[in-house]
């Protein structure tokens, strides 16, 4: 096999690059979507505005995981390391519950507030309203919204974990994958 048809013991930098930017905001949205539930209703300013930049970072979340998808249906991940089947198939059922989660929170988001009939704002800028206030499926999208945010941290904390298992027991170089390369010389 030649050096460029090898396969690449790394992710691309794009794909390394989209995963920390998207779990940043991850774990910036989830402290800020449980501490923004402890904002009183009243007055409804510093809540809305909590609300408000909540939705923003979601839809920019949102955004960022369309792009990092329509990349990794382009860019295959790089092999795993030798490990049991188990193993590597809870791998890939961690990821794909991290992924629907990732587009279901935000979704479920955007929906609710459509329905809610709060205007919907991105940083500032008031979308365009397409829908009626629906209370019933406004209550729907926020328990969708609430399971979603479980499943996502049941699948986080899966990730982590094996991530440590694999930093600290296995050091089977799995990890380094998902860093920048180091450049030799």
């Amino acid at each position: 096999m030649s050096p460029s048809s090898a396969p690449a013991s790394h992710y691309t930098g794009i794909a390394i690059a989209l995963h920390w930017i998207v779990a940043l905001l991850v774990v910036g949205q989830v402290a800020w979507g449980w501490w923004m539930q402890e904002i009183p209703k009243a007055p409804p300013g510093p809540r809305a505005e909590a609300f408000n930049l909540h939705k923003s970072f979601g839809l920019t979340i949102f955004v960022l995981m369309v792009v990092r998808l329509g990349w990794r249906l382009r860019h295959p991940p790089p092999p795993l390391p030798p490990m049991p089947a188990w193993q590597r198939q809870a791998a890939h059922a961690t990821h794909a519950l991290l992924y629907v989660a990732l587009f279901a929170l935000p979704v479920a988001g955007y929906l609710g507030s459509a329905w809610s009939g709060y205007p919907v704002k991105f940083f500032g800028v008031v979308l365009p309203s397409w829908s009626a206030q629906d209370p019933a499926l406004k209550e729907l999208m926020s328990t969708v919204h609430l399971a979603a945010s479980w499943v996502l941290l049941a699948a986080l904390a899966a990730h982590l974990a094996g991530a440590a298992k694999h930093a600290l027991v296995d050091r089977d170089g799995l990890v380094r994958r998902m860093l920048p390369a180091r450049r030799a010389g």
